[in-house]
């Protein structure tokens, strides 16, 4: 048997990636926008009714963006990877991830596919914490290295 000493930990499942900081900071920003829309739309006395719901309205489509923008995550469960991007989600089984990459500049995780292509897991990004992005792009390679290892022993 193969010694495999030098893998990093793999996670224990079902395990969720998401970029926290980044999360944290949208989720904030959509508090934010809709808090001083809607305040500015009740503290203005010229503004008509129909007007201050125009803008209660347009703070909470400007707040949706921002939660629709923190939707990202990648969820892996011991029967595949389940990717959550902005408008998507798609199902994996392991057999289907060939590789996990995260080069130097790239925005996020891309997975490649056994059919070929690449998926972009948005969950694991950079932006805020490169540190983060890195260690759980090594967590979710090992799982899927380990995932391989036990399809062929």
């Amino acid at each position: 048997m193969p010694d495999h000493s030098d893998l990093p930990a793999v996670p224990a499942l079902p395990h969720t990636f998401r970029p926290g900081r980044t999360r944290a900071v949208l989720l904030a920003a959509a508090v934010a926008i809709f808090a001083v829309v809607a305040a500015i739309a009740l503290l203005l006395d010229r503004l008509s009714p129909g007007e201050r719901v125009s803008f209660i309205f347009t703070g909470a489509l400007l707040a949706s963006v921002a939660v629709v923008l923190a939707r990202p995550k990648v969820v892996a469960e011991e029967s595949g990877v389940t990717v959550v991007n902005f408008a998507s989600t798609r199902r994996l089984e392991w057999a289907e991830i060939v590789r996990v990459n995260l080069r130097v500049g790239d925005p996020w995780v891309f997975l490649d596919l056994s059919d070929g292509t690449s998926l972009a897991a948005i969950g694991i990004q950079p932006g805020i914490d490169k540190q983060q992005a890195i260690a759980d792009t090594s967590a979710l390679r090992a799982l899927v290295e380990a995932r391989a290892r036990e399809h062929r022993d």
